[in-house]
């Protein structure tokens, strides 16, 4: 798999959410070894990551990673939509926007780089419920003869 699309807050997070990940398919088996490689090992080794169960109703119960196998939680529903949790032991954890696989690459990458912003105070439902409002906002603006991008 390529890199994972993945944008972290520095130096950490004053707000609900560390950062964002896009990944690129629903298949988290595919998917969790190169967010998980892509971490600084200086904040400990992910072991454990619970999930959206709505988001990957698929997920496996563990999944292998270079060295260790991770497992798998199921969050409660509704508690932790469009997020996931990598739990790194006595080190730490984070939390990340899961931004959909399929969402717009201009939307993806705005999501991204705010969900990193250290100050941001939004949610993960909060931010998607915006970013879908301004596709919606850009979309009739677009049809009522304003720029397109070319």
């Amino acid at each position: 798999m390529p890199l994972p699309r993945l944008s972290l807050a520095p130096d950490g997070s004053h707000g609900p959410l560390d950062g964002a990940w896009w990944p690129r398919c629903h298949a988290l088996e595919l998917e969790l070894p190169a967010l998980v490689g892509s971490l600084d090992p200086g904040h400990g080794t992910v072991t454990r990551v619970t999930v959206d169960p709505a988001a990957w109703p698929d997920a496996p119960h563990t999944v292998p990673a270079p060295d260790h196998v991770i497992e798998v939680a199921r969050a409660d529903a509704g508690t932790a939509t469009h997020v996931i949790t990598l739990d790194c032991g006595t080190a730490g954890r984070w939390e990340l926007l899961v931004v959909p696989p399929d969402e717009p690459d201009a939307a993806a990458a705005r999501l991204l780089a705010t969900a990193a912003d250290p100050w941001n105070p939004l949610t993960a439902a909060q931010l998607l419920a915006r970013a879908e409002t301004d596709l919606v906002g850009e979309s009739a603006w677009e049809s009522e003869g304003g720029p397109t991008s070319s």
